[in-house]
This record gives C-alpha cells, structure tokens and sequence, in this order.
C-alpha cells in the first residue's frame, strides 16, 4: 500500500498494487499546471486509489481532468478517460515515500525544454551554495 498526501494533508490518498507505470512527463501542460520542468507520474487502475478529501478539479483539455488541493494547493492527480481509461496518475513526488516508484520512462520529450538534457552536467550542491 502506498501513501500520500497534499503539502497541508488536507487531501490524503492511497494506492494498492503496482503502478500500470511510472513516468516522467515533459509535456508544456504538465509544466503549466505544476510549474516544474517535468513531472514525475505512476499511473493506477482508478479503483485501486482511494482519495480521503475533496480535491479541486480543472479540465486542463478536452478530455483530461487535473485535480489539486484547493488550500495549498498542491497538483496530485490526472485522469484522462481517452488516453487512460478506468486509470489516474499520481503525481509522484506526493508519495509519502517518493522513491518507491522510480519513473521508467519520459514520455512527451517531443516538448521537453531544451536545457533538461543538459542538466546533469551542472555543478551540484547538498544544500544551497555558501556565497
């Protein structure tokens, strides 16, 4: 069973059984809505995930439906009943544990920013840089 939670815990969810997939997206609505370069996925048969809380919902397009808590406002879920009927995605990194389902893919690199395949390149830091 994995768990997880909005920023304010006003929204609480679990996820039973294994993901369909994890993913990370690199799409311009997903950068929009979570304002991150990308996005990490797992994606669940929707009646495996059980949502304690009221999430807000915003039909980001024709057919897909984002859902974020209306008081921290925290992005955690997508459906998209033609892209992936009966199923919702996870944003990952709201696991209570967010390493338990690495991504296994990038999906949508056709829109990915240009400087993320770069990034591993750049100097890194434990903590903010002293100075």
């Amino acid at each position: 069973m994995l768990t997880g939670k909005c920023q304010c815990g006003a929204i609480r969810y679990e996820a039973s059984g294994d993901p369909i997939y994890s993913a990370v997206c690199h799409c311009a609505d997903c950068r929009a809505s979570t304002g991150a370069p990308l996005t990490g996925w797992a994606l669940f048969p929707q009646d495996a995930v059980k949502i304690e809380g009221q999430p807000v919902l915003y039909k980001s397009s024709e057919h897909a439906t984002r859902q974020f808590c209306g008081t921290c406002g925290t992005s955690l879920f997508y459906t998209n009943p033609v892209a992936f009927a009966g199923a919702i995605d996870i944003l990952s990194a709201t696991l209570d544990d967010p390493t338990a389902i690495p991504p296994q893919v990038h999906v949508q690199v056709a829109e990915a920013l240009p400087w993320v395949a770069a990034m591993d390149g750049l100097p890194k830091f434990d903590r903010y840089p002293e100075g």
